[in-house]
């Protein structure tokens, strides 16, 4: 195949709109050679080109700076002037999760909206399902007489009322049964904007659950008791739940309770402590 064919071959298929061709092998090459030349008819008439016009000087737009990535402000999961109120108003009839499917009431919180200290359990129970308060059951009586009763013993002017108490979730789970992970998930951005909109001084988690929840982690309660964690810069104490110490058998753990109480109490009370020892 001379010059002339292939222009053709190449004229031929731009008309057809192949702008992209792959080099052949030898085979191929041999193939295109012995392929006669495309009929005249085939082929169209070219089109008389039209002469180029010198276009007209480009001005650059001036590019705008990029913002650093230090100074993106990025949204918060607790937004500027929250409160408890317009939380609780955004809970709403909640159908997030499987939770609502049973539950009767919504048990958001309750307490010192101002509190230096902040309980956090696990959920609501029966009895918290029906009147929509948490903590009033058999655990939440125990729970006041250790609040009150530990407070006393030290002479500390420290009540139930004085605190501030909520759950990781808010819906009673069937059969008072551990919350799965994403409805502990799904009620956690709750509590997160709770603990963000009250910051108290320190915040007690009663129960592996909640120590779960708060600090992301596996480790029992009886390795984190009476050791001070954090949460979002606040100082946290982890300690037994009141359920577990209903127990008649667990009389060694409400001593280690009232320890890690009276641990928390001195703190929460104490101006002059800035940090947990």
């Amino acid at each position: 195949m001379n010059a002339e064919q292939l222009r053709q071959y190449l004229e031929y298929f731009r008309d057809l709109g192949i702008t992209h061709i792959t080099a052949p092998d030898a085979s191929q090459l041999a193939a295109i050679s012995a392929a006669p030349p495309v009929p005249e008819a085939v082929r169209p008439a070219a089109a008389p080109v039209a002469p180029i016009a010198t276009p007209p000087p480009i001005v650059a737009a001036p590019v705008p700076m990029k913002t650093p990535v230090n100074d993106l402000v990025l949204p918060t999961l607790a937004p500027e002037g929250d409160t408890l109120a317009r939380i609780r108003e955004e809970i709403g009839d909640c159908k997030r999760c499987r939770l609502c499917e049973a539950r009767k009431s919504i048990v958001f919180g309750s307490g010192n909206e101002k509190a230096r200290l902040v309980f956090v359990g696990e959920g609501p129970g029966a009895d918290e399902d029906a009147q929509g308060v948490p903590f009033v059951g058999r655990a939440g009586q125990l729970l006041t007489a250790m609040i009150d009763g530990t407070a006393a013993k030290d002479s500390l002017p420290l009540r139930r009322e004085d605190c501030y108490i909520c759950n990781v979730v808010k819906c009673r789970p069937p059969d008072n049964r551990t919350p799965l992970p994403d409805e502990m998930e799904i009620c956690g951005q709750f509590l997160y904007r709770q603990l963000m909109t009250l910051q108290p001084k320190a915040i007690c988690a009663l129960g592996s659950t909640a120590a779960r929840a708060l600090l992301n982690t596996k480790e029992g309660v009886t390795k984190m008791r009476g050791r001070w964690q954090r949460w979002n810069g606040i100082p946290l104490m982890v300690t037994y739940h009141p359920s577990y110490l209903l127990r008649a058998y667990n009389v060694e753990a409400k001593k280690e309770a009232w320890t890690d109480l009276r641990k928390l109490f001195h703190f929460v009370l104490d101006d002059s402590k800035v940090h947990p020892e």
